[in-house]
């Protein structure tokens, strides 16, 4: 067990990073994403799935070779920083903050929706506490508790495609039928698909607790991305096979209503569940990669410097994990924000851009730089496929990001004079 030099701890293998990226990439989306996807794309759903896949492995080969040469604790916020500059290092890291802290609140709401539809907002805070305690406990007792509620995921996912396709009312013929909304709608398609598969930065993000992270995390992203996509394309295909483009895209709970279409309504309280769990592994995951990067940002002092501690006996930012906990519980009990986060996706995606912009100056090879520029074009494709209500509230909320870093910049200068 080894130590950085920040204070972190390197306790985390190949199978324990795999497991944090699954944890947020098999998470709530899987049971909520193929019905918006569909209603985009229509029978181009599955074309969508492949194109959020090549742009999201794309993204994976480029945040792998980064975190390989930076193997330290911020992410892209710290690529686009060492590769770039400072600005749009912190054009990153505000991206992600900003954006994932809303997403954050939207999956403790999506718990408390699941468990307690009475009560989502207490359970949702409950949710927040309880995972912010555990994080707080060390990196060891997070991937533990993953690796439980990926186990449980992937059990109920396995469980619904085999009900739909062994039921005999899947038709291979649905894959294809129907209207096809045409390339725009399976770019908004692949848009809404590809925050499925964004885990992966959790992994990159735990640069400083990843054990021999030059060779762990490249090994790590591109493997846990691949499982997630076999397990979205077996969850995609068996679903649109039984409910077909149309039924898909009107459905408010496409999973559950998969299994009931399929005569087995006994499996829809289990489903549910399986949602619940999913929910609390993406808060869990996002929680995790949200403190990291407040970390990172409040040790070049964009955020408050206090927020840089490291705890001398557990070994992880516990001011930072505890400051996030605290501002997404204040959202989750006061705001439902599950249909306000369009700028969270376009934020992801701005995040990724640094991302390959950053990779692309590693080598001036011209094999080497056609991955990044692959993922830069697409990031840029996807984000502005989105809907223009979600373009507009991101690019306003990168502006005051923008704003906010100017005027410390000018502040600083007139200090310094």
């Amino acid at each position: 067990m080894t130590r950085t030099d920040a204070g972190l701890r390197r306790r985390l293998g190949l199978w324990d990073a795999v497991v944090v990226g699954l944890g947020s990439m098999v998470g709530a989306g899987v049971f909520a994403a193929p019905g918006p996807a569909a209603r985009a794309a229509g029978s181009g759903l599955l074309a969508g799935l492949a194109l959020a896949a090549v742009v999201a492995y794309c993204n994976a080969l480029s945040s792998a070779r980064l975190a390989a040469r930076h193997p330290a604790s911020g992410g892209t916020y710290v690529y686009g920083r060492e590769r770039l500059g400072a600005f749009w290092g912190y054009l990153a890291g505000w991206a992600f903050v900003v954006g994932k802290t809303a997403s954050c609140a939207a999956m403790a709401l999506t718990v408390g929706a699941y468990v307690w539809p009475g009560q989502a907002h207490a359970v949702a805070v409950a949710a927040v506490v309880a995972l912010t305690a555990v994080n707080y406990g060390g990196i060891q007792k997070s991937a533990w508790l993953t690796r439980i509620i990926v186990a449980v995921v992937l059990a109920v996912l396995a469980a619904v495609v085999v009900v739909c396709l062994a039921s005999g009312r899947a038709d291979a013929g649905r894959l294809g039928a129907g209207p096809s909304a045409g390339p725009g709608g399976v770019l908004q398609a692949a848009g809404l698909l590809f925050f499925a598969f964004a885990g992966y930065a959790r992994i990159a993000t735990l640069g400083e607790e990843v054990r021999d992270p030059a060779r762990t995390i490249p090994r790590a992203v591109p493997l846990a991305l691949g499982i997630a996509l076999v397990v979205y394309a077996a969850v995609a295909a068996s679903v649109l096979g039984v409910l077909g483009a149309d039924r898909l895209g009107h459905a408010a709970a496409p999973l559950a209503d998969a299994v009931r279409a399929a005569g087995a309504p006994g499996l829809v309280p289990v489903v549910r569940a399986g949602a619940a769990v999913a929910a609390l592994g993406s808060l869990l995951a996002l929680i995790l990669g949200v403190s990291r990067t407040t970390l990172a940002m409040a040790r070049d002092g964009h955020l408050p410097g206090a927020l840089a501690a490291v705890h001398p006996r557990f070994r992880v930012p516990h001011r930072a994990e505890a400051a996030v906990g605290a501002v997404v519980a204040v959202l989750a009990a006061t705001v439902d924000v599950r249909g306000a986060i369009g700028f969270s996706s376009f934020g992801v995606l701005v995040y990724y851009a640094v991302a390959n912009a950053s990779a692309w100056t590693l080598s001036a090879a011209p094999r080497a730089r056609l991955v990044p520029a692959v993922g830069l074009l697409g990031c840029a494709a996807l984000a502005f496929a989105l809907p223009p209500v979600s373009v507009a509230v991101g690019a306003g909320v990168l502006a005051l990001g923008v704003a906010v870093y100017g005027v410390r910049r000018w502040w600083a200068g007139r200090r310094g004079a």
